[in-house]
């Protein structure tokens, strides 16, 4: 990784095709149910010497969650989860980045759903740069987190008549994330 430490410094971009920022939670106590967002915009600012002035922002359109169920999907924009129409957007800006570990990354920031503001911290580890066959510098990304949804004002549930309830308050997310760095010349995400 030392032969790109210079590279990373600069901006990149999240490459839509290739990244997944999504979510899994508990349905009826006994399955999971994982969806994730399809208009996603995200942007990293990389100081690579010294990663404590790096940041992070993300855009997503909470109208574009896909479950791969129409009829769920159309709940979840709804009033009683996401409230797409009234909050079109769910945001989260980073405050600190810190490195924790070589290539693991605490990234805290500021995440709004529903026009509910909370920190969250973030564990995220780079997986690896190379450049693609377009010429492109791309890094890697993944990590997870588990929140409670109902501090953000997803209250919605229905108890199960053998106790329990059918949506889980702890929610896991779920980042996959490829970014191209923004470079004088290069070739497009797409």
């Amino acid at each position: 990784m030392a032969q790109y430490d210079a590279d990373l410094t600069g901006d990149w971009v999240f490459d839509p095709a290739h990244t997944r920022i999504g979510f899994s939670a508990r349905h009826a106590m006994v399955t999971k149910v994982r969806g994730a967002f399809n208009d996603i915009d995200g942007r990293i600012h990389v100081d690579a010497a010294g990663p404590a002035s790096s940041s992070v922002q993300v855009r997503i359109k909470a109208a574009s969650v896909d479950t791969r169920n129409a009829q769920r999907d159309e709940h979840l924009r709804g009033a009683d989860f996401f409230d797409a129409e009234r909050f079109p957007e769910i945001v989260f800006t980073s405050t600190a980045v810190d490195e924790v570990e070589e290539n693991t990354y605490m990234v805290v920031g500021d995440l709004t759903i529903r026009d509910v503001t909370r920190q969250v911290a973030i564990p995220i580890e780079m997986l690896g740069v190379e450049r693609d066959p377009s010429g492109n510098l791309r890094a890697g990304f993944e990590g997870t987190r588990r929140i409670n949804r109902r501090d953000y004002g997803l209250e919605w549930n229905m108890a199960l008549d053998a106790g329990g309830v059918l949506v889980s308050e702890k929610i896991t997310l779920e980042f996959e994330i490829s970014a191209v760095k923004v470079e004088e010349g290069a070739a497009s995400a797409a």
